[in-house]
């Protein structure tokens, strides 16, 4: 057996074993939650008004109750499958730039996952109560979630914390998706079909979904509070990755000086953190992440509007129309494609 099916058999097992490692009191929490098969063939639970997988529900819950936000904390949240791992890179590296040297820039030798690690997915995953207090190697902390901005810890809403968010046109979303999770599916059972999921992804049926519940809360609270939320596109970082890290840098409290820009240090780190350098790092190219995930998962294509290498026209159609729908008046829009002008936008 090749190393990428070890990799698939060990998250499936590790989704397996987390369910049945529950104690009974939690399963009897649990009990009270919807539930809907995964798309890899463990569980979801509807938490909070989104769908939580299994694997990270305890988790969840332990950092909700016991995570203590400090005033200079980053956190980097996502939506699955939106540029989690480009925007972790960019983030670390802008932050921490004055901290290392350039040739000795830690992503060299570490995932971005290992230098800014899931609070559910990693840190809370095996411990309720993990030691936050040596996991930063540099200061401030900068940290990482999924969560809707609905769920998280009252201390992060609360302190003066900051919010680094970005979402992604939903179409490229989807099958950014469907293709990783396909990879992990359960090999006992029957991969979903392209047609299965997306009419799982259409009725908002998988991991930290509904997407436009996710995107609108921050999209919301960033409209609300500018100064703690910064709300980014991943089509906007394709387009003009430069503009873009100078609003990171300014929105992080670090923004670059005139001796910088003239340095090229904005294209340096635009470069050092590019999919195409990320993803011939050698640390990316094997292992696999704490949770189970082979680092390789990380990096499929990266590219925007290869949705229509895909979905059919009655796909995109239904698609269009719900984008529509649930983004009516919101003033946000996405770009669907590199290739042309079009979007998606509200009336």
């Amino acid at each position: 057996m090749d190393t990428a099916k070890i990799c698939k058999a060990e998250v499936v097992s590790k989704f397996h074993d987390v369910e049945e490692s529950w104690d009974d009191e939690f399963k009897s929490l649990v009990q009270t939650f919807p539930k809907e098969k995964s798309w890899t063939g463990s569980n979801f639970y509807f938490y909070q008004g989104f769908w939580c997988p299994s694997i990270v529900l305890r988790a969840v819950i332990a950092f909700q109750k016991h995570f203590q936000a400090c005033d200079s904390d980053i956190i980097v949240s996502t939506f699955p499958k939106c540029g989690t791992t480009w925007l972790k890179a960019l983030t670390f590296s802008t932050l921490y730039r004055n901290q290392f040297a350039w040739d000795e820039n830690p992503l060299l030798t570490f995932g971005p996952h290992q230098l800014v690690r899931f609070l559910e997915y990693d840190l809370y995953l095996n411990n309720p109560f993990p030691d936050l207090q040596n996991v930063c190697v540099y200061q401030p902390r900068l940290l990482s979630t999924h969560l809707p901005y609905a769920s998280l810890p009252t201390s992060i809403k609360d302190s003066n914390s900051k919010i680094v968010f970005i979402c992604r046109n939903p179409l490229d979303m989807f099958i950014s998706l469907w293709s990783f999770l396909y990879m992990l599916g359960d090999e006992s059972l029957e991969p979903l079909s392209l047609d299965e999921a997306f009419d799982k992804f259409y009725h908002g049926i998988y991991a930290y979904g509904p997407f436009f519940d996710h995107v609108l809360g921050y999209w919301k609270a960033s409209q609300e509070n500018p100064n703690k939320i910064l709300f980014l596109k991943y089509e906007d970082l394709k387009e003009d990755i430069n503009s873009q890290l100078k609003n990171l840098a300014m929105f992080l409290g670090v923004p670059f000086t005139d001796d910088e820009e003239k340095q090229g240090v904005v294209e340096e780190i635009a470069k050092i953190c590019s999919f195409e350098n990320l993803k011939e790092v050698e640390v990316n190219k094997k292992g696999v992440h704490i949770s189970g995930i082979p680092h390789t998962g990380f990096f499929r294509k990266g590219k925007v509007g290869d949705w229509s290498n895909y979905l059919t026209p009655f796909m995109v159609e239904r698609l269009e129309k719900l984008i529509q729908e649930k983004m009516h008046s919101s003033g946000l829009t996405f770009n669907l494609s590199s290739k042309t002008s079009k979007d998606i936008t509200s009336a």
